[in-house]
């Protein structure tokens, strides 16, 4: 079998970190090879340099035989390599279609990809429509955008990073027909997952990273979720706890709540009606873009076009407040996507405290120095957030450090009620079941707990009672230990109407 490509003692140094350890790795023609590892253990940093978004400071490359220094990602889409990014490199102001454009090396013209673009997404089941702008998608959509654009590209070498992280099962499994299909014809695939099910299934071999540097090779079919968990981080993840307990009073309501989109190609929501109680934690189902994105807004406080009455918080109409009323009142929202609206990638940790967390503020407004160090190191400390400090920016932090940051933020503010959209987004298996553990934990302590997740694998895990969203429509409520898979999947298409509430099957 071809090398296709062959990495030999890479190093990459940063100023407080070697992100790269003398790493070597080798990828065969056609082999789908995962690279597994916790956040910050090298791996986002290893793919950036394959594709020369990133610089090696020392070892070597050989792609197809030859030696190569890749100079930048356009000299690796030349020699055929291309990546899917898990921090999607897209521009908002743009269509699909012109982003898809812009990143292809070719004289076809854009109405000719915008039908590439809907041919290759009916073809593998990854349906977009080129004339979106890309501000107007949810984290899923925009998924799909980055998938299609590398696969137009006809990659020897596809690089893909947490790729199915905001994918529903459905849309993984046509993805993974996708990625078998191409790999038969000879494209190997580079396979960045937590998900350590999807390594096993699709996998021929995989490389363990552990703090910048090779610990463990193995075949994943031969492996177990536990021994891949060991290889990953030395031991197994801890097992959820879960707690029995009754739900208490409502402290969130939505009734009937319609609103039209407020962007051209966003989901009207049509009579939303749902109870969140103390002491639960509720899940929302969906494909992404089926009016999650505008639940979210509606709930946090970004939208206040709806009526008071239409929501309800602690027994108060709220639909006319604004974010910083409704975080008075003991609401806390994450939203799906992490740079941008819940941090600024460009401000340290310690002054991304401050866009939610007042009581770093004196009476006056002032900012109290030390509390607010005092306060964000707690955080880092708490929720094991891998940083160099509360002075790090934002942008320094891998994506699943940055997750446990932002969740630690809001979790740690002791709130009455709080909605997270995404809480697991490519975060490590371990650090997965801490989020999830915390968030039962304030089920415990009497919060209200809401989370919108495209993995349900997670909502069966911590929910009590679950929705499906379709087509800005909500289901009826189901209890966790009523829902089946494949019965969720069926309400994912809108045919709840078709069902019984309480034994979709």
């Amino acid at each position: 079998m071809t090398q296709r490509l062959d990495l030999r003692g890479i190093t990459k140094r940063y100023p407080s970190v070697v992100a790269n350890d003398g790493i070597s790795l080798q990828v065969q023609a056609g082999e789908i090879h995962a690279v597994l590892g916790e956040n910050g253990a090298g791996k986002s940093t290893l793919m950036k340099i394959i594709y020369g978004a990133v610089m090696p400071d020392a070892g070597e490359i050989a792609f197809n035989g030859q030696p190569v220094r890749i100079k930048s990602p356009q000299h690796a889409r030349a020699l055929g390599i291309s990546m899917v990014f898990q921090h999607f490199s897209l521009f908002e102001t743009f269509t699909v279609a012109q982003n898809v454009w812009l990143g292809l090396q070719s004289s076809w013209s854009l109405q000719e990809v915008s039908e590439l673009i809907s041919d290759k997404a009916q073809a593998y089941g990854l349906e977009i429509d080129p004339s979106r702008p890309v501000h107007t998608l949810g984290v899923g959509e925009m998924q799909r955008v980055e998938i299609i654009r590398a696969l137009l590209t006809e990659p020897q070498l596809l690089i893909m990073d947490e790729p199915t992280s905001v994918l529903t099962p459905q849309a993984v499994d046509k993805l993974f027909e996708v990625l078998k299909r191409i790999s038969a014809q000879g494209c190997s695939i580079l396979y960045i997952s937590h998900k350590l099910h999807e390594i096993r299934e699709l996998c021929n071999h995989c490389t363990v990273l552990r703090n910048g540097r090779v610990t463990g090779v193995c075949r994943p079919s031969e492996e177990s979720n536990e021994s891949l968990s060991r290889l990953m981080i030395g031991a197994e993840p801890p097992a959820l706890v879960r707690h029995v307990q009754a739900a208490g009073q409502t402290r969130l309501s939505v009734n009937a709540l319609s609103l039209s989109a407020m962007e051209q190609f966003g989901m009207d929501l049509k009579a939303v009606s749902l109870t969140v109680c103390s002491g639960e934690v509720v899940g929302i189902a969906g494909v992404s873009g089926n009016g999650q994105r505008e639940l979210l807004m509606a709930l946090s406080g970004e939208d206040v076009r709806s009526s008071p009455q239409s929501i309800e918080l602690m027994g108060q109409s709220v639909g006319a407040w604004g974010p910083r009323q409704r975080r008075e009142a003991g609401l806390h929202v994450v939203a799906e996507d992490r740079l941008g609206r819940n941090v600024v990638a460009e401000m340290s940790l310690q002054e991304n405290m401050m866009l939610t967390r007042e009581e770093t503020l004196s009476a006056r407004g002032l900012i109290r120095p030390q509390a607010l160090f005092e306060q964000t190191q707690h955080i880092l400390q708490r929720f094991q957030v891998k940083s160099n400090g509360p002075q790090s920016k934002a942008k320094s932090l891998s994506g699943g450090n940055l997750q446990k940051f932002i969740m630690g933020r809001e979790m740690d503010a002791a709130p009455q009620v709080f909605v997270v959209s995404q809480p697991t987004w490519g975060v490590d298996v371990g650090s997965a079941a801490q989020i999830r553990a915390q968030v039962l934990a304030l089920k415990r302590e009497g919060c209200a707990v809401l989370v919108v997740s495209e993995e349900l694998d997670e909502l069966f895990e911590i929910c009590d009672r679950l929705y499906v969203m379709s087509q800005g429509r909500l289901s009826p409520s189901i209890l966790r230990q009523d829902a089946t898979l494949t019965g969720v999947g069926v309400w994912m298409s809108g045919l709840w109407e078709d069902t019984h509430a309480s034994t979709p099957s």
